[in-house]
């Protein structure tokens, strides 16, 4: 929910796997499988390998690319221009789009203020592979702070910051893998002690993502805002299947469902999976969703409530606690 922040923030989750089939590859790039095949046969990239089943796989390097391409196809460029560039050709046009891997931040409520260093120093002990020092720095920032604008206002930044990092080369997986681990331990042990006594006059909120979504750090983030609130949640992680979710829900008698989807999810499938969602819930279980994908907020589903934004999280406790 930037930079708005939004429940998936965290993009940093990778397969670290070094060859990928194409479905994985859809799902980390966000370009379709049928664009992907279109694309190999017009411009002869993709290139992709064949497994011992014949199907097609993709090494590390070419999913960098295809990441690349999809922020320059986002920032308006045509793919007869990009496709089948090299990565460094494409990291040279990120930057002359505007891309950065240190994005402006401003001064925060409580007068901590941020700037581009702030950031880069934060990228710069990743790369140094200092998880005390890494840890001493947030953790630091957090107490400065306070819970809410670390969240906000630099832990969604700097995520974000990670994963345009790594798009442009200067990341390997392992390093992002790392960062995320860093952060989600700091934000475990916050949320523990933050965790209030069960009260009514609060939702209970059940939280997790659907099957094809990997990413579990923007969880953490939207679990400690909420319990900053007065929030009991119930964190199942990530892929939960569909049809467990409304068990789950009657199981932990929660008030709310919350639910990320990243900007990777085709329009149909969040749809289709939200509505189905809806239809087996009962009334009286809230649905909330959040996340970079743009038809959760094109296209609203009766009885499906919008977040987005993390800043938004306290109005939507408010809105339920005066539900009625």
């Amino acid at each position: 929910m930037p930079i708005q922040a939004t429940f998936d923030c965290s993009q940093t989750l990778r397969d670290a796997s070094p060859m990928l089939r194409i479905a994985a590859v859809e799902r980390e790039t966000g370009i379709a499988k049928d664009t992907l095949r279109i694309w190999e046969k017009r411009y002869g990239f993709p290139r992709p390998s064949r497994d011992s089943t014949g199907d097609r796989v993709y090494d590390s390097s070419q999913v960098l690319q295809l990441k690349q391409i999809r922020r320059l196809l986002d920032a308006g460029m045509r793919p007869g221009k990009v496709v089948g560039l090299s990565a460094t050709d494409l990291a040279q046009l990120l930057a002359e789009s505007g891309y950065t891997v240190a994005p402006s931040l401003s001064k925060t409520k409580n007068g901590f203020v941020q700037t581009d260093s702030t950031v880069s120093a934060l990228l710069d002990l990743i790369g140094e592979h200092s998880a005390l020092a890494l840890r001493h720095a947030l953790a630091h920032a957090q107490m400065r702070m306070g819970v809410a604008p670390f969240v906000t206002e630099l832990v969604a930044p700097l995520s974000e910051a990670v994963g345009e990092a790594w798009a442009q080369g200067r990341f390997k997986v392992f390093e992002e893998h790392f960062y995320t681990e860093v952060v989600s331990s700091l934000l475990r042990e916050t949320i523990t002690s933050l965790t209030p006594l069960s009260n009514a006059q609060y939702p209970k909120v059940l939280l997790t993502t659907l099957p094809q979504e990997q990413h579990g750090l923007g969880l953490l983030m939207v679990e400690a805002l909420l319990t900053l609130e007065g929030c009991e949640c119930v964190s199942l992680g990530t892929q939960t299947p569909l049809e467990e979710l409304t068990d789950a829900a009657l199981a932990h008698r929660a008030d709310v469902i919350a639910l990320s989807f990243s900007n990777v999810n085709s329009a149909r499938f969040v749809q289709d999976n939200l509505r189905a969602l809806r239809h087996q819930l009962p009334q009286s279980i809230q649905l909330w969703v959040g996340g970079a994908c743009p038809v959760l907020y094109q296209h609203r589903i009766d009885g499906v409530i919008p977040v987005g934004q993390l800043t938004r999280i306290p109005e939507a406790v408010t809105l339920w606690r005066h539900r009625g």
